[in-house]
């Protein structure tokens, strides 16, 4: 069965929508792990200290923040990347912000709008995949 240009054109599209979506998201999660090994972990040390964790899982953060984000620009195990993400947001909520699952802001938005943004981005990459314009392409492995 021939695939027609319309087709053809829309894959472009969904998969040039899929680049821009999974690079600008990496590199945003990205900038956080940055901040993170410039600045260090104290804050996630503590807040994993106080729920009674040990604050060595700390550094698992940079697995989230930095080593995931890297695959997604890349396009590489980009499912696999994204639910390391949302897992990293999982945690970072519940360590820092259940106070503020069910707020609104002074603005009149969601309190967390941006680790919500964060969370199911990295859930909608997951169920997606990165598409061909990527290093692994359309069809490769957990791509």
């Amino acid at each position: 069965m021939a695939i027609s240009n319309a087709a053809r054109s829309d894959t472009g599209y969904n998969d040039a929508g899929k680049l821009i979506f999974r690079v600008t998201f990496g590199v945003l999660i990205l900038l956080h792990g940055i901040a993170k090994i410039t600045g260090g972990l104290g804050f996630i040390a503590a807040a994993l200290e106080k729920a009674g964790v040990s604050e060595g899982f700390g550094y698992l953060a940079y697995i989230g923040e930095v080593i995931a984000p890297l695959f997604l620009i890349l396009g590489a195990w980009s499912r696999v990347a994204a639910l390391v993400i949302a897992i990293n947001m999982i945690v970072a909520v519940m360590l820092a912000h259940t106070g503020q699952l069910f707020s609104l802001a002074p603005s009149g938005g969601y309190e967390l709008e941006l680790q919500a943004i964060y969370l199911f981005g990295a859930v909608s990459l997951a169920l997606m995949g990165a598409g061909s314009y990527s290093l692994a392409g359309r069809h490769g492995h957990w791509n």
